[in-house]
């Protein structure tokens, strides 16, 4: 039997013929086909949905509530005066509710806030590279321009939601445990519970500000490797290692350019009379390092050869 000949009914030819001479596709000036309209692709709404769906999500979310129990069970278990008025932030930890929420956001932005900024933009590219459907959302077609960005805005939504988690369900612990009374700081400045609520949210609208590098970052790597692990994991190493710099005095004024010089600087509004210099500096510093590598990010990916 022949493998050569190739017999195909001539009459199905000719029926395609027909049908494909009928059909004009119009172009719009772009070059896109008329009625396509990037901005239809991969909706915030319907990314943020899908991210919310993930099981790391919702771990994440599920320790940022988990967290200020597990402090009061410690508090509990150990020794604590509520009636101390002096001493670090730690040592007045349970003296009232802000200053309950004050200690937890101290805890935790050393390593937990960072890592957690890490893993929802630095999971976002690779790992749609890992599971190898990047290559298929840009075939869709997704500009690339608009699937960095779209990305980058639905992690920054889960990242301020989780760092605003934080503080919220603390609060309401630290009222439940520690009662309503005035935010004291170590110098002995104490400010009502109005006004330290108020300065606990400014804090963490100035961690989120200061966590900008951390989010650029993660998102360069993210574009960098297939890797998603390697990007958190790369993120996260960069912040310890600039932790542990600034921890070294020899370096005297070069510690001020460390990304986490001024991580903690957001602690002198739990004062009456407010210093802003530590954290405007801090903000512009923040601003600057994720301007450079959200810029790096953004040339990588655009410019990238796609193969997963």
């Amino acid at each position: 039997m022949s493998t050569n000949n190739v017999h195909t009914d001539p009459t199905a030819i000719g029926a395609m013929e027909e049908a494909a001479s009928h059909e004009h596709l119009k172009v719009q000036p772009d070059g896109s086909v008329v009625g396509y309209k990037a901005s239809r692709t991969l909706r915030i709404r319907v990314e943020l949905a899908r991210q919310l769906r993930r099981r790391r999500t919702q771990l994440m979310l599920g320790l940022l509530v988990l967290l200020p129990v597990v402090l009061v069970i410690a508090f509990q278990i150990g020794q604590s005066n509520p009636n101390r008025r002096q001493g670090t932030f730690v040592d007045l930890a349970v003296a009232s509710a802000p200053n309950f929420v004050v200690f937890a956001l101290f805890v935790s932005g050393t390593f937990l806030l960072p890592m957690i900024v890490a893993i929802f933009f630095g999971d976002t590219i690779a790992s749609e590279a890992s599971w190898s459907s990047l290559k298929y959302l840009l075939a869709m077609p997704i500009p690339r321009h608009r699937l960095i960005a779209q990305k980058a805005i639905t992690s920054g939504i889960l990242s301020l939601f989780a760092l605003l988690l934080l503080p919220s369900v603390s609060l309401l612990i630290g009222v439940i445990w520690y009662g309503a009374g005035e935010a004291v700081s170590p110098t002995g400045d104490a400010v009502s519970f109005g006004d330290g609520v108020t300065a606990i949210y400014a804090a963490t609208i100035y961690i989120a500000i200061n966590l900008l590098w951390v989010a650029a970052l993660a998102l360069f790597l993210s574009v960098s490797t297939d890797a998603p692990l390697g990007a958190v994991g790369g993120t996260v190493l960069v912040a310890i290692v600039s932790q542990i710099l600034d921890q070294i005095t020899a370096l005297e004024d070069l510690r001020n350019y460390l990304p986490t010089h001024y991580a903690f600087a957001w602690s002198d509004l739990i004062s009456t009379d407010i210093d802003w210099s530590e954290m405007t500096r801090g903000a512009f510093s923040a601003v600057c390092f994720a301007a450079f590598f959200g810029f790096l990010a953004v040339r990588k990916f655009t410019r990238k050869d796609i193969t997963s």
